[in-house]
């Protein structure tokens, strides 16, 4: 395993980060603030993908302004909203054409295969440059760019190594699957990455987070053995 630790801001955040099916965008133009609901995933870098319409007014920001914010808000303890942790992203947005993440962004939305290839949608990448966690009430912490930047010989050993790590997984251990989502089903492995995996039945996706960040296709395994020994 490899920093941050476990419990570290940036560790939680980069959890929060991935686990995030929707969140808030926070873009600009000439200096007025404006703030739209999208549904983000994540490249194996952190890197946060949005699949974004032309018609969009957000998109028109991003095209004028790329400096945007993301804020992605966990499950609250108590009734009092603020008890929920919480991470807002700055970085930078830009337009992308790559086939690879895009059909990662499908893998944790597949709903989204219905207008993904319209001719007015397109895939969008901010890369984070820095941010704050806020663990709850008066928990807060900021975040550097290094806090939320995975090791990179992590993310492209993994990289390398995902497509036989799904393919085994879903051919030879099916059961495992379904131990680790927790619910009986024809539970699939869908994206892996060095903070953790998605497994999907239809359109419904779970994210599992390893215990910590991964630095090599063995820690993988090990973690994997863990979760599906571990009661859901």
């Amino acid at each position: 395993m490899s920093d941050p630790a476990p419990e570290s801001p940036g560790w939680a955040a980069r959890k929060l980060l991935r686990a995030a099916r929707s969140a808030s965008l926070a873009t600009s133009l000439a200096g007025q603030p404006f703030a739209s609901l999208v549904t983000p995933a994540t490249a194996p870098d952190l890197g946060v993908l949005l699949l974004l319409s032309d018609l969009s007014e957000h998109t028109r920001h991003l095209r004028a302004e790329p400096r945007c914010s993301l804020l992605v808000t966990g499950a609250a303890d108590t009734a009092n909203p603020q008890t929920a942790p919480r991470a807002t992203i700055t970085g930078l947005a830009e337009r992308i054409d790559d086939t690879g993440l895009k059909a990662r962004y499908l893998a944790i939305h597949p709903y989204a295969a219905l207008y993904a290839d319209f001719g007015d949608f397109g895939l969008w990448r901010i890369r984070p440059m820095g941010g704050l966690f806020v663990g709850g009430f008066a928990r807060a912490a900021r975040l550097r760019m290094a806090d939320l930047t995975p090791d990179e010989a992590a993310v492209s050993a993994i990289a390398d190594a995902a497509a036989d790590i799904i393919a085994h997984c879903n051919k030879d251990h099916p059961d495992a699957m379904a131990r680790i989502a927790g619910r009986e089903g024809a539970w699939r492995m869908v994206a892996v990455d060095v903070d953790g995996c998605d497994l999907a039945q239809g359109e419904e996706v779970r994210r599992i987070a390893w215990s910590a960040p991964a630095d090599n296709p063995h820690t993988i395994r090990t973690e994997l053995i863990r979760l599906a020994a571990v009661p859901h």
